[in-house]
């Protein structure tokens, strides 16, 4: 499996690296919306973790892009991982094509969870655990 984190901040890039090494799953990186809207259209990844507030094209902004695509690559599983907790995030994230929200700070347990239920929905496989 190869996830991809859309997240600004290095230490939140560090701790979900780390969990999803110990998981066995590779993982690549990119600091705003664009840079990572650019690795999708130039490689090919199972999940993309997406953070909303980030310099440059946020992540509302760059799923919309993402769903916008003319091609296969539009239909990629997208979990939201934010630290905004209002009542309208996880509607608001949904209506933009999320698959999932999760909430920070990221556990590992949560983290797989929100990976293994979004794999399953959209190609019918076994959970991912922990």
């Amino acid at each position: 499996m190869r996830v991809l984190l859309v997240e600004d901040n290095d230490v939140n890039r560090r701790v979900v690296r780390e969990m999803l090494r110990a998981g066995g799953i590779e993982m690549a990186e990119a600091a705003d919306g664009e840079i990572g809207l650019q690795m999708i259209a130039d490689s090919d990844y199972d999940v993309v973790l997406m953070d909303l507030r980030m310099p440059g094209m946020d992540g509302m902004t760059a799923i919309r892009r993402l769903r916008a695509r003319g091609d296969a690559k539009a239909s990629l599983p997208v979990i939201v991982v934010t630290a905004d907790a209002g009542s309208s995030i996880e509607p608001d994230c949904l209506a933009a094509g999320a698959d999932g929200v999760l909430l920070k700070p990221v556990s590992m347990n949560g983290l797989f969870d929100a990976i293994g239920k979004v794999v399953a929905g959209r190609k019918g496989g076994d959970i991912l655990v922990a």
